[in-house]
Order: structure tokens, then sequence, then C-alpha cells
């Protein structure tokens, strides 16, 4: 993850020209908010695809589960 004290890229985008003004009113930092929200998509698309190359694991692992149970289910006090 980058550094917040990282330098910046000047990009453009296109915005709902309503959501402006309103953030605008707010005094919403753009930057931040756009930075923010990127950041967010960015962190659920990398789980979606861990998720969609692992898939296979994962089923392998719940489907033993099933079939074996827990390996330390006897140590659990609940």
């Amino acid at each position: 993850m980058a550094s917040r004290s990282a330098a910046r890229k000047p990009t453009n985008l296109s915005l709902d020209p309503v959501l402006l003004t309103e953030a605008r009113a707010y005094g919403v930092n753009l930057s931040q908010a756009a930075e923010s929200g990127l950041r967010r998509a960015v962190n659920e698309a990398k789980a979606a695809k861990w998720k969609e190359e692992n898939t296979e694991a994962l089923e392998a692992s719940n489907n033993w589960v099933e079939t074996h149970g827990l390996p330390l289910a006897k140590h659990r006090p609940f």
C-alpha cells in the first residue's frame, strides 16, 4: 500500500455533477474521497480474485471437514 505522503498523480475523472456539487457543498475533499473509494474497490477486487483462484482448495478443505470433522474438535471447550 502506498504511503499517504507519497507523491500524487493528477488524474481526470468523470463524476455525476449533482454528486460533485453536493460533495463540494459539504466540503468533501474530492481527492481523498476518490482515493478512499478506489482503495476499497481495489481491496474488494483483490479479495474476489483470491477467492476465485482458491475456490478449488476451499471446496476441498470444506469437503474434508464435512467427511472427517474438524481435526481438533475434541479439544474445543464449546
